[in-house]
């Protein structure tokens, strides 16, 4: 007979796992639902039933009501926040879905799921199954046993974590498994309010129970233990055998196992897919219930967004959003929907094409390549259309002469500027069309950035685009050319009549996107901000990126290698002070040493797999005391530079061009910022002299050129004064005061002539802080004071500045009214837990209402000057270029003979951005040999 396997899951630990698994990037379908515990519980499920073969199985879930710890001790988890309600609408749905794969779920009122399961895994046990509870609970290593093991799921690609008793007492360092409730009971647990004795942590509380045990054997011998120690012990005695008594799992409970009940059967198709089509579970739906794995997005799609991955079942946020309309099930698709679509492969086909093109006001095109570097591909083919359901392809020749002639037969329809273009990530095909000397004019109509706008958080490939708001599920890239790899094909290698059909497809959608958008854009109220910003920027953005910048691909070899000498002797340093080898880049060795061997002190929780955190936060606040710390976060920090950008760097040069072609990205960020990749140029880490350094390999195109780069000055804190309207603010900038001077002479009551160094230090860090909801247990970390010296200095802040505070209160009140925010410019950002029952997303959520404002605003600001300067530098025939946009920051390739001409130019329309401010704007200004001297 073969072996009986029984498979327990803790469904309420399973669900929060996965629900707070997603929490920075939480899964959101077309709907608003958040769908992370859902989608995180059914992986988790269906991982284990196709890779562990169960025999038996079932799910424990805990009742509504208390429990028999609650009526011994009434705080028992009185500490825990709230069921976030994201939690408490998946909690439904899992059940059905638990119940769709027909497997028994099991509750019993006054006692928790881990007392159900363990009281199962034990007559299962008895009955000679081999019992497996599914959990992330650490608490459950009390019922391992011969047959009873703890199945911890698999978490960001670290594998299963099967335990059994000597995996549970190595990783308690206890002697048996019994001891777990011992440790939990000298430890305490914060999450469950379990009190434990105050002062004893794991490490002392291993080292206890190796000498005496137990608790009741610690207590009963007390007088062996010295000072403190002992104090605590006799004092919080009792408090620790209740603590153990809570820790304790119950396997007695009122229930009985039996076999036949948790057999494995066959699934229940017809429940599956009605949940699934709920959720908008896509490749979830396709594993599971047939039809192999789901295909990736498409490629050119994805790629035209600077996103190369394909995306799990749901979204990114937002439960409150636009008014946009969605549905629910794509399920119309080119084998079932009526469409007619040309091949266009001749002189007189596309003279007609052309013909037809040129009478019209608006047309939708797309352009198939070879790549998804618009830079470096070339083109395989150009699709048109003019109303939904027909479209026109035509192929274009690889011999690159006949290319440029054909695509020139169109130039005039493209440069036609009374004709609009509609296009989806339109920039890619303008920058494609540049190489064949082809400018495409006329209003842009981007589908991605239209649909940015309405929904700033969602994604907006066209994939996803067409199945939430056409119902139509597109053909994916990879069913032409495979799977990404050595052995994937280009669409140039596809048979003309299968490109025909995908191809069209692309602007038949993108056609039918843009009527469906264009209206709700104005009914949203964001017509005139895409008009106005979002548009015309396209264009400048795609004249940027492929103007590109010149690098110093010598300086970053030289420079490289002097990082290494300093990366190898921070090693030796750390080696020497550590007296052992381990590796540097591997945090849980890292960890060892400096909390295990070097001992130390902890006092921060371990990570998920019980691991000691060797973030940069925590590292930071122990590099003052401990210089070997100091030396593993400069030994990190240099590592990463000259992985990231002094050794990328020249891998990235374009050898068609010799420069460097970063790609703007439009519609990431939900701030309206820029954002930027291939390199990232906004995270070179310039705070340090290292990092600053990396500018340096950023040179002008030749000797006849300087680079220059202009850039605001405090400009967040000049544009919270002007939407908050503080008086006092305003007046500092006003009268051209520095504003950390002018703060700190409000705030420490000093005139403003006498204001010293550290207040005005301590005055910016409050200046920087606050407005991005900082409060005082932050404060005081940065500033290294108290928390009640934090506190005090965030009040006077206040009483300094009561438009700011009235400003930030009104703000997140009106979020609350609204459900979003808006910049001076009208961009919305959407807040989906602005009402959340969790505090912790609650404030993170009022964080962003006051941030989002001063941060788009600012944004908004710098796309109307780049807008405007490349306006002017086009119209004046100007040899100079805008080259790159980083942060708050625009820096030009520009000619020396026409330096002292642009200046002004670009300084006047950096600070006249947004027109009719009461805030005095300031621009730097700065020219050099390389980035870093112009910086």
């Amino acid at each position: 007979m073969s072996e009986k396997k029984l498979f327990l899951l803790d469904g309420h630990a399973l669900v929060y796992r996965a629900h707070f698994a997603f929490i920075t990037r939480p899964l959101i379908n077309s709907k608003g639902v958040n769908t992370s515990a859902m989608t995180g519980f059914t992986r988790t499920l269906w991982d284990l039933m196709q890779n562990q073969n169960p025999t038996h199985i079932a799910v424990a879930f805990d009742p509504s009501t208390p429990t028999f710890r609650h009526e011994m001790y009434e705080p028992y988890k009185a500490n825990r926040e709230e069921q976030p309600q994201d939690i408490a609408i998946a909690l439904p749905y899992v059940h059905r879905i638990v119940e769709g794969f027909n497997i028994p779920i099991v509750m019993k009122d006054g006692y928790e799921a881990d007392d159900v399961i363990g009281t199962l895994a034990k007559q299962a046990e008895a009955e000679g199954f081999k019992v497996y509870m599914v959990t992330p609970d650490k608490d459950y290593g009390q019922l391992v046993s011969e047959n009873i093991f703890l199945y911890k799921p698999s978490r960001q690609g670290n594998g299963v974590d099967i335990m059994g008793e000597p995996e549970i007492c190595e990783k308690w360092n206890i002697q048996h498994v019994d001891q777990v409730i011992d440790m939990l009971g000298l430890m305490g647990d914060s999450v469950d309010n379990i009190p434990g004795i105050p002062g004893i942590g794991e490490k002392t509380a291993a080292k206890l129970l190796g000498q005496f045990d137990s608790i009741e054997n610690l207590i009963a011998n007390s007088d062996q233990l010295k000072g403190k120690q002992k104090e605590r012990v006799e004092e919080f005695s009792e408090q620790a055998l209740l603590s153990k008594k809570l820790a304790t799992i119950d396997i007695e409970v009122p229930i009985q196992f039996d076999a036949k009940t948790y057999i494995i059967d066959p699934i229940n198709r017809e429940a599956l897919t009605e949940v699934f089509k709920e959720l908008e579970f896509r490749s979830l739906a396709k594993q599971i219930l047939g039809g192999g794995a789901d295909p990736a997005p498409k490629a050119k799609a994805a790629a035209k967004q600077g996103n190369l991955f394909g995306e799990p079942d749901a979204i990114v946020p937002l439960a409150k959003s636009s008014s946009l309309p969605k549905h629910s099930v794509a399920d119309k698709h080119l084998g079932n929907t009526e469409h007619d679509y040309h091949l266009v492969d001749s002189p007189e086909a596309r003279a007609d094409l052309i013909k037809m093109l040129s009478q019209q006001k608006v047309f939708c095109f797309d352009t198939e390549t070879t790549g998804i570097d618009a830079n470096a591909a070339e083109m395989v083919g150009m699709s048109f259309a003019v109303k939904a359901g027909e479209a026109y392809y035509v192929p274009v020749p690889e011999d690159q002469d006949d290319a440029r002639a054909l695509i020139g037969e169109f130039k005039a329809v493209f440069e036609n500027d009374k004709i609009a273009k509609i296009g989806q990530n339109i920039k890619y095909d303008v920058i494609m069309l540049k190489w064949y000397d082809v400018e495409v004019k006329g209003h842009y109509f981007d589908t991605m950035v239209m649909h940015y706008l309405m929904e700033p958080e969602l994604r907006h490939n066209m994939d996803y685009l067409s199945e939430s708001y056409l119902k139509y599920r597109t053909v994916h890239i990879e069913t032409l050319i495979g799977k990404r790899g050595k052995n994937q094909l280009t669409m140039r290698d596809v048979a003309v009549e299968r490109v025909k059909d995908y191809a069209a497809e692309d602007a038949d959608i993108t056609y039918q996107l843009y009527e469906f958008f264009l209206p709700n854009l104005e009914k949203e109220g964001l017509k005139k901000l895409y008009d106005d910003v979002e548009e015309p920027l396209i264009e400048v953005l795609a004249a940027i990126e492929k103007e590109g910048i010149n690098i110093n691909v010598d300086f970053l070899k030289e420079y490289s290698k002097e990082l290494s000498v300093q990366i190898e002797e921070l090693e030796k340093s750390v080696y020497e002070a550590a007296d052992t080898k381990f590796n540097l880049a591997s945090p849980k060795q890292v960890g060892e040493v400096l909390f295990g061997k070097m001992e130390i002190p902890y006092r921060w929780r371990r990570t998920k797999t019980g691991q000691y955190s060797t973030d940069e936060e925590k590292l930071t606040e122990l590099s003052a005391e401990y210089p070997l710390v100091a030396d593993i976060l400069k030994h990190r920090g240099l590592s990463k530079l000259r992985s990231t950008y002094v050794d990328a760097l020249p891998l990235m040069v374009n050898p068609r061009t010799g420069r460097i072609h970063s790609s703007f990205n439009q519609t990431i960020a939900a701030t309206g910022r820029l954002s930027s990749n291939n390199p990232n140029l906004q995270n070179i880490p310039i705070r340090t002299p290292e990092g600053a350094k990396v500018r340096q390999a950023f040179i002008p195109r030749s000797e006849d050129f300087v680079l220059l780069a202009a850039d605001y000055s405090q400009i967040e804190l000049r544009l919270i004064a002007e939407i908050s309207g503080d008086e006092a603010m305003l007046e500092a900038f006003q009268k051209g005061q520095d504003i950390h001077a002018a703060t700190a002479a409000r705030v420490f009551d000093v005139p403003y002539d006498e204001v010293e160094r550290e207040q005005r230090y301590r005055a910016k860090t409050v200046n920087f802080s606050i407005i991005y909801g900082a409060g005082a247990t932050n404060l005081s970390r940065q500033l290294n004071i108290k928390r009640t010296e934090a506190q005090e200095l965030i009040n006077n802040y206040f009483r300094s500045y009561p438009g700011l505070k009235k400003y930030m209160d009104d703000t997140v009140e009106n979020a609350r009214k609204n459900g979003f925010v808006t910049t001076l410019l009208g961009r919305k950002r959407y807040l989906r837990d602005i009402d959340s029952r969790s505090s912790l997303a609650r404030s993170n959520a009022e964080r962003i209402a006051i941030n989002t404002p001063i941060q788009g605003t600012a944004a908004d600001m710098i796309k109307m000057a780049m807008i405007h300067i490349h306006e002017i530098f086009e119209e004046k025939g100007f040899r100079s270029r805008m080259i790159l946009q980083v942060h708050d920051e625009l820096v030009f390739d520009a000619h020396k003979d026409e330096l002292e001409t642009i200046k002004p130019i670009i300084e006047e329309q950096m600070k006249n951005a947004l027109p009719g401010l009461k805030v005095p704007i300031l621009v730097g200004m700065g020219e050099g040999k390389d980035w870093l001297e112009a910086h």
